[in-house]
């Protein structure tokens, strides 16, 4: 038997939620406040590029960024693919609508990124370093 309802599925329509959520202080990992708009998502952002992705059972697998098998890959190989764990990650929030103008800069080992986040509250520099 298939239930029956009177709610016309075609028109449903899903609700955006707000962006407010607890300030974690990233030296000392404490909750001091609250944040809201783009200050969240400075957070969200910041959780989003530094958890791995598939590596913590409490998270989704459309949450983090795969850029730990990166590590010892040539330069060729890893820029493109930088750019797009990256862009992957951050567009899993529909918060974030598009990420671009990515930079690199070699020094060694060690790799500094920079892009440009844009958000439905503002556009926002971003760096990410790590080591290739």
């Amino acid at each position: 038997m298939i239930p029956k309802t009177d709610m016309d599925l075609v028109t449903l329509k899903t609700k955006t939620q707000p962006s407010a959520t607890y300030c974690l202080d990233k030296e000392s990992g404490r909750i001091r406040g609250a944040v809201d708009r783009l200050e969240a998502m400075k957070q969200a952002i910041y959780l989003i590029l530094n958890s791995e992705r598939y590596a913590y059972p409490i998270y989704s697998w459309n949450y983090g960024a795969e850029l730990r098998d990166l590590i010892g890959q040539p330069k060729e190989y890893v820029y493109p693919e930088i750019k797009h764990c990256i862009t992957d990650a951050l567009l899993q929030d529909d918060r974030i609508t598009e990420v671009d103008n990515f930079e690199f800069e070699a020094h060694g080992k060690k790799l500094h990124v920079s892009f440009l986040i844009h958000t439905i509250f503002g556009v926002l520099d971003w760096e990410v370093n790590m080591n290739v």
